[in-house]
């Protein structure tokens, strides 16, 4: 199957549809060779964006992304790499943290020197930082780009009144706005993205770039009988939180017939279809996989396919089951 490409909202950029993340993985769940072979598979499956944070293993995860990026040797205009600002990188002094301009800029320095790259293709403000002045984080970002640091940036998890006042900014002093937000999307997970975002689609052209596609591997079905001793996101210590908001029998109750549903009526695995479902959404630029595995990789891979079987009809059947639509 072709990868497909997607303008990054009402941007020149084309990311591919499918993206990859590096977010518990690398640096932590999985070592630096897995790393790298989930990488050269993906950039040679066409993925083009690779998706980073300064909060990623406390930043080893753009080390350990930055060094497969120099080994490969992969030409730097052939991918788009992203890093995200808010969090810090393990640090907690004054300024370590948050969007004033101060932190924006030193971490934007601290992630190009992991990445071992001259410029961020897009930068993200990972969360709303109610201490600084939205004004002061456009100007920081503006300043960025002047200085050839930055290509594009955007927000993550921002409210949609937020990222329409950083757009108001932008607009008044004539500067370079966000042009795309990473929300969490995914068929238990809809309210924001098909909702409250909706006008900032035709309003601003918004790209999105999805994360928790699979909504931490609850949309594989492998929880359907509970939890698999297997070293999976939810059956980490340290993750107990994402696993209290996944696994709820209701949800549990929707995932298994949605996998019996996608084995008997479509011949494709429950992970493969919560993919392609993402993809199918027009407003969905790219769907970025937290694969640990090649042979999840490659199963995921397969969802661009899997588009075509959901029709209007398959769709309605899919939502008689998921009933929890916006309204």
């Amino acid at each position: 199957m072709e990868m497909e490409y997607r303008r990054l909202g009402s941007s020149g950029l084309q990311v591919s549809a499918l993206s990859f993340g590096s977010w518990v993985t690398f640096g932590a769940q999985i070592d630096d060779t897995s790393s790298e072979e989930l990488m050269v598979a993906a950039y040679e499956a066409g993925i083009n964006f690779f998706d980073n944070a300064e909060v990623y293993a406390h930043g080893k995860s753009e080390i350990v992304m930055g060094n497969v990026l120099k080994k490969t040797g992969w030409d730097r205009t052939s991918y788009v790499v992203s890093s995200k600002v808010f969090f810090g990188d393990g640090r907690r002094k004054p300024n370590q943290t948050g969007l004033s301009r101060k932190h924006v800029f030193e971490a934007c320095h601290d992630a190009l020197r992991r990445l071992q790259v001259d410029y961020l293709d897009l930068y993200f403000c990972h969360r709303p930082d109610k201490n600084t002045p939205i004004a002061e984080t456009v100007w920081a970002m503006n300043h960025l780009i002047q200085q050839g640091k930055v290509l594009y940036w955007g927000t993550s998890e921002w409210s949609a009144q937020q990222i329409t006042e950083a757009h108001l900014v932008a607009e008044r002093y004539n500067l370079i706005g966000p042009v795309m937000e990473q929300p969490q999307y995914n068929m238990l997970h809809r309210e924001r993205f098909e909702k409250e975002y909706k006008p900032l689609y035709k309003n601003f052209g918004l790209g999105t770039t999805i994360w928790s596609p699979l909504a931490s591997g609850v949309l594989t079905g492998k929880y359907n009988n509970g939890l698999p001793n297997d070293g999976s996101r939810l059956s980490r210590e340290n993750l107990a939180w994402l696993r209290e908001n996944n696994l709820t029998p209701e949800r549990l109750d929707k995932v298994r017939k949605l996998t019996a549903f996608a084995k008997d009526e479509l011949g494709i695995s429950m992970a493969t279809l919560a993919l392609a479902w993402c993809l199918r959404n027009p407003n969905v630029s790219t769907v970025i996989l937290g694969a640990t595995k090649r042979s999840q990789l490659d199963e995921n891979l397969q969802s661009l396919q899997a588009v075509l079987l959901l029709t209007d009809e398959v769709m309605q059947k899919i939502e008689a089951i998921l009933d929890n639509k916006p309204e």
